[in-house]
């Protein structure tokens, strides 16, 4: 799968194929990763101020095999929109980079900005914030998700790069 597709050029294909089945998100995540595009199949955590399930999800390999052959995956991390504390960090960051996950989106806030920015794998957030999270081991792994009034199910495919992230039922290829 080396075909580069941009969000809009995913909106453009399901647009033109009248896919009822695709969701933009709200234009409120920015960029922190060393990677500003990327793409794949959609693990989940939900979790509240406690990152104790998102580490134990990186830790696991970052891809899947399918009928595209081997595929990295993305974690959207349902944090409440908390801005409160930081879910993701520089230490986690490298961890889904060596496992090689495509991309970690955090429905909040991030830290190690530098780190973050150094580490080879897409991470959109809300915001910054230094705190680190409280580990309480709670929260949900594999379950649906609600992002900026998303609903986001495991095995959806999600779509990041500058221009926006777009959240649909299957992989999209611009020839369909």
């Amino acid at each position: 799968m080396s075909q580069v597709l941009s969000t809009t050029d995913v909106c453009d294909a399901l647009m033109r194929h009248a896919h009822a089945d695709f969701a933009v998100l709200p234009p409120v995540f920015k960029h922190f990763g060393g990677r500003k595009t990327f793409r794949g199949p959609v693990r989940t955590v939900q979790c509240f101020e406690d990152n104790s399930l998102v580490k134990v999800a990186l830790e696991a390999p970052g891809w899947v095999d399918s009928a595209q052959g081997r595929v990295a995956q993305v974690l959207v991390v349902d944090g409440g929109a908390s801005l409160r504390r930081a879910l993701v960090g520089g230490n986690i960051a490298a961890l889904a980079a060596r496992n090689g996950w495509a991309g970690v989106l955090v429905d909040g806030c991030v830290r190690d900005v530098h780190e973050l920015a150094a580490a080879d794998v897409g991470i959109c957030a809300l915001g910054l914030m230094p705190l680190p999270t409280v580990k309480r081991q709670t929260g949900q792994r594999d379950v649906p998700v609600q992002v900026q009034g998303v609903r986001i199910t495991p095995g959806q495919w999600l779509y990041a790069d500058e221009d926006g992230v777009v959240v649909c039922a299957q992989a999209v290829s611009l020839s369909d």
